[in-house]
């Protein structure tokens, strides 16, 4: 084998999880990456699954083991295996339920206490084909994406508007600040881009590069 071949060859594969309270939909954005499918009336998840999905980079195959597990606080216990080795993170809320938003932070917590501080974030506001009860709004979603300095996005499972671009934007950045550290191994902190907008700004903390429903 040739040196082309082998460099076409070469596989990456991250891991990435899923975090969120229960029945925010955590489970059908996942289903609707990975097989295109929606279920209405999905039961909560028991323990952890996971799917692995493939993506062309840059002319290389990256694959994503994305990880969803149950927002029940009974299932809290396996939260560091479950965090352990991830390279991106989905913190999912449902629009329709304040509540659900304002326990954002706490998963933030819990992932920032057991996995690396280098994670790819992104901030999901799910269920956005109900407008109508929205409780939680675009710009306090966009404010708290912008405070903590992650990526934010609106999506619904329910009729796909932006699942897939939730997903790949993830998996774009973490390939990018992976390859940027293999390129240079001494970098003392990773700047986050994607599509160009730089979200860390001379040590000012950026904001999310932002997509919702409504365009």
């Amino acid at each position: 084998m040739d040196s082309s071949d082998e460099e076409g060859s070469e596989e990456y594969l991250f891991k990435i999880v899923i975090i969120g309270d229960s029945a925010v939909g955590k489970s059908n954005l996942l289903s609707r990456y990975a097989r295109n499918e929606f279920n209405p009336h999905s039961k909560a998840t028991i323990g952890v699954e996971f799917q692995t999905q493939s993506i062309e980079i840059d002319g290389k195959e990256v694959k994503a083991q994305i990880w969803d597990t149950a927002g029940q606080e009974r299932f809290r216990a396996v939260t560091s295996a479950y965090y352990r080795g991830a390279f991106g993170a989905l913190l999912v809320y449902d629009i329709t339920r304040k509540d659900t938003f304002e326990s954002v932070r706490k998963w933030l917590d819990e992932l920032n206490a057991h996995s690396d501080s280098t994670v790819a974030k992104m901030l999901v506001g799910n269920k956005c084909d109900l407008e109508s009860m929205r409780q939680v709004s675009v710009e306090d979603g966009k404010s708290l994406a912008e405070a903590e300095g992650f990526f934010f996005i609106e999506t619904s499972a329910l009729d796909s508007t932006n699942v897939k671009q939730a997903f790949e934007i993830v998996i774009r950045e973490i390939y990018s600040n992976v390859s940027r550290k293999v390129l240079n191994p001494d970098m003392s902190k990773t700047e986050l881009s994607v599509n160009r907008v730089s979200l860390v700004d001379d040590g000012a903390k950026g904001w999310g590069n932002y997509m919702c429903c409504s365009g």
